[in-house]
């Protein structure tokens, strides 16, 4: 249970600590009446918007049910091409992600996003409500804007502006709040979207000082982008979601005034725009802006592609098991011939995850699974839950792989995006034959699986695969541990990757005693169905 609450080992503790107070919340007023409100749909693309006609040529062609794609793999690129599609965008931009940072790439889209409101493009955010605590004064100053709506999925009612009263409301109300909306999908113009794992904060986009995430995204365009529109469409007009403004207060501030924090806000002091790229990234694309400038630069992948997600109802605890996000990966896994790869910053496969990995053994498929070590996750308990399985995974002969800083550092290109920082993983993808690739919000771990709403896509590419399996080294992999068994056949031994030595170690990859010992904790008193 406790890896299901918390975003930290800290955020736990000190949710633990507020339960005793949980009830004085008990009697406070729960989720209002939702105002019925008449229900809004995405706008369609069209060649009259610049973003549109690049769509166009894209996809212009004898197979019209294929779409267009590019990998984001670079965090800079990344930004840059939200940055681009928010600045041409003419008709409409819709936004749906997990986390909006209160930090300058959160600031900075904020910005962007009011200035587009201004230029008449219609803009409707939608933002789980889970890390929003100090942000209802900006959402608040978004929404206010006559072209903008601001929505949040699942929200706290009570003592929002702060983290601790937050967590107090969560355990008073945990049965709903424990469900969160994991989604990450940009769409522009209804032509071109973006999808993968990225949220919408430093962190994810290389600038934060501390930890970093390195992660993926998906550029698209053609028919998978509609697919993804009508099932943002279903988001936002769910009955899990709600106005802003119906569950934050101002504090008796006027639009005026808060439309003037937002300026001060998202000045280019406090949301500085991000340094100038390269001339291309790592697969030699350029930024997106010199691409729809002159497309026949660059050649867009093009592929099958699909997109899909859980119903948003599965916050509610509403709909089939058979029906969700994950029930699908499973099935695309299952159908794998010869080569599965997982990329999963958090990797618990349970017990029916087992019986797969057996079943796909047994036919000859090779297994190989990429996830976080113990010192470089952002959320140690999931370990403990990993670590149960670990031995098995080996014995039926997986190829497991730990990301470690430390070894990411060797890799001379990524201990130059990295500079001083940590570089956690935060990629969800699979390869299955080097045919089929999948990515999207969804980790392979219970409360993906159980309690939060995702959204995944599923392309049919080669091509892709083989740029993915460029990009992540995934054929001769570097900047990971390589798990394997002791002679005793019950324990396991790390072995570097990436320099001469490779390094064997017998405990857990630079990670503390304390760490080591607190988990050890854990486990003894943490039911492993609880985690």
């Amino acid at each position: 249970m406790l890896q299901l609450l918390g975003s930290s080992f800290r955020l736990v503790l000190r949710g633990l600590a507020a339960w005793g107070v949980a009830w004085l919340l008990a009697g406070c007023a729960g989720l209002p009446p939702r105002t019925p409100e008449p229900p809004t749909l995405s706008i369609a693309a069209s060649p009259a918007t610049p973003i549109g006609r690049a769509a166009a040529r894209l996809n212009a062609g004898p197979d019209t049910a294929q779409s267009s794609v590019r990998p984001l793999v670079e965090a800079a690129f990344a930004l840059d091409a939200r940055l681009e599609l928010v600045r041409q965008a003419q008709a409409s931009l819709d936004v749906q992600t997990y986390q909006l940072g209160n930090d300058k790439t959160g600031r900075l889209l904020l910005r962007e996003l009011r200035d587009a409101a201004r230029r008449g493009v219609r803009v409707r955010l939608l933002v789980d409500d889970f890390y929003t605590a100090g942000m209802d004064r900006l959402l608040l100053a978004l929404a206010a804007e006559p072209n903008a709506e601001v929505r949040l999925f699942n929200p706290f009612v009570n003592a929002r502006d702060h983290s601790a009263t937050r967590w107090m409301e969560f355990f008073g109300d945990f049965r709903r709040l424990n469900h969160r909306m994991h989604n990450k999908l940009f769409v522009a113009d209804g032509a071109m979207a973006i999808a993968g794992g990225r949220n919408l904060a430093d962190e994810y986009f290389l600038r934060a000082e501390g930890a970093n995430f390195i992660d993926f995204e998906l550029l698209m365009a053609g028919p998978v982008v509609p697919e993804a529109a009508r099932i943002f469409d279903t988001y936002w007009n769910s009955d899990v979601v709600y106005p802003v403004a119906q569950v934050a207060s101002a504090g008796g501030v006027g639009v005026e005034a808060l439309k003037a924090e937002f300026d001060a806000a998202t000045a280019s002091d406090r949301a500085p725009p991000p340094p100038a790229l390269p001339g291309t990234d790592l697969l030699g694309d350029p930024p997106l802006g010199a691409q729809l400038a002159d497309l026949g630069r660059v050649k867009w992948m093009r592929a099958e592609a699909h997109a899909a997600a859980d119903s948003p109802h599965k916050a509610l605890g509403i709909g089939s098991t058979d029906e969700t996000l994950a029930a699908r990966f499973h099935q695309m896994t299952a159908s794998a011939r010869s080569d599965v790869v997982v990329i999963s910053p958090y990797f618990i496969p349970g017990e029916e995850g087992m019986a797969r990995i057996r079943e796909g053994r047994a036919r000859g498929v090779r297994i190989s699974v990429v996830t976080n070590s113990l010192a470089d996750s952002d959320e140690p308990l999931v370990n403990i839950n990993y670590n149960r399985y670990r031995v098995d995974m080996l014995k039926l002969g997986v190829n497991l792989y730990e990301v470690s800083t430390r070894q990411l550092k060797r890799n001379r290109q990524i201990r130059d995006l990295l500079k001083k920082a940590r570089g956690r993983l935060h990629a969800k993808l699979a390869l299955v034959d080097r045919e089929w690739v999948l990515l999207g919000s969804m980790n392979l771990d219970p409360r993906s699986a159980r309690l939060n709403t995702e959204f995944g896509v599923r392309v049919r590419s080669f091509e892709l695969a083989q740029a993915l399996l460029y990009a992540y080294q995934l054929d001769d992999i570097e900047g990971v541990y390589r798990v394997v068994l002791m002679p005793d056949g019950q324990t396991v031994q790390w072995i570097g990757t990436g320099d001469v030595d490779n390094e064997v170690l017998d405990s857990e990859p630079d990670s503390s005693l304390l760490t080591r010992l607190q988990l050890l904790l854990f486990s003894w008193f943490v039911p492993t169905d609880q985690l």
